[in-house]
């Protein structure tokens, strides 16, 4: 056990049966009284840990909400709409559980003085003037997605300045990582290696000069760990790697470690994208002691090797 993981507490992870929610489960099951909150909708029970608590429940439920929140030390609030083309599409939806809900969880968070690590996004800067880009950095979401993150973004820093709550925003840039899904709204990584490993096109959206910056789900985990026990509140940090690929770039290294005759084609630009992106991941190394671990590379292989271990 490392210095900053929780121990002993009672911890609610809204979407715990998803991608990042399942990870952050997995870590801190061990020590902790954990409760997972999830309609499972998009995630599944196969990622649910055996020893947590499952509550199957919309978080847009009130009654619902507050049952799981009682008593609750600390919360890890993963579930969304984590889709910007779904957001595009849907925008009330988006509104309902991205924004609305957040703020909810809040109110409940409130009355049991739980400390609330939200799941914020390098969404809510939008087409940024200059990289890489660092949290004071100015506020353009280009998507609904974007625009509710950035709401619930600052409902949590009002929440602790106004009420004291202690809270903390962890702006993921692109996360990626086992269990992440296939299908229309996936990761590009994801998607990309369902392709190579299927022999079909890797389609890239747009001309695959976009950049951006993608950080492993195990570094996610452990800026949600830092988090958690960390000193200081009432902030929000980047996390991502400090670094950026191209999405053309991306496609060949899917490429090289699928070993694959798959070629790479090009489709329509995706609504609502953004072109560059890239985080400034200092204020999180001072503040939380993060230091991402796992390059592109080395995250991709790992990807492979996992995925074929499932398949035999």
């Amino acid at each position: 056990m490392s210095d900053y993981e929780p121990d002993g507490r009672t911890i609610l992870v809204t979407g715990g049966a998803g991608f990042i929610g399942s990870h952050i489960v997995d870590a801190v099951v061990d020590r902790n009284d954990v409760r997972v909150l999830d309609s499972l909708s998009t995630g599944s029970r196969e990622n649910l840990h055996p020893d947590a608590r499952l509550i199957e429940g919309d978080i847009r439920d009130e009654e619902t909400l507050d049952a799981a929140m009682e008593g609750v030390d600390i919360v890890f609030h993963k579930a969304a709409m984590v889709s910007v083309p779904a957001s595009v599409e849907q925008p009330t939806a988006c509104h309902d559980i991205n924004g609305t809900a957040t703020l909810k969880l809040l109110e409940a968070a409130r009355a049991n003085d739980s400390r609330v690590i939200f799941a914020s996004s390098a969404a809510i800067y939008g087409h940024p003037d200059e990289l890489p880009i660092a949290e004071a950095a100015p506020k353009r979401p280009a998507s609904p997605y974007g625009l509710e993150k950035l709401t619930a973004d600052y409902y949590t820093r009002i929440y602790a300045d106004r009420y004291g709550l202690e809270t903390v925003n962890l702006r993921y840039f692109n996360v990626y990582g086992p269990r992440q899904t296939g299908g229309q709204y996936s990761g590009v990584i994801s998607t990309f290696l369902d392709q190579a490993r299927a022999g079909e096109p890797i389609t890239v959206e747009g001309d695959g000069e976009q950049t951006r910056d993608f950080v492993h789900v195990e570094d996610v985990v452990q800026a949600n760990l830092r988090a958690a026990t960390a000193d200081r509140t009432g902030t929000s940090y980047n996390i991502g790697t400090g670094s950026n690929i191209t999405i053309r770039e991306l496609a060949e290294t899917v490429q090289r470690v699928t070993d694959t005759e798959s070629e790479i084609v090009h489709t329509d630009p995706r609504p609502g994208d953004i072109d560059r992106s890239e985080a400034d991941i200092s204020k999180a190394r001072e503040g939380l002691g993060y230091r991402p671990t796992v390059t592109v590379e080395d995250g991709l292989s790992q990807l492979v090797s996992s995925r074929q271990s499932s398949d035999s």
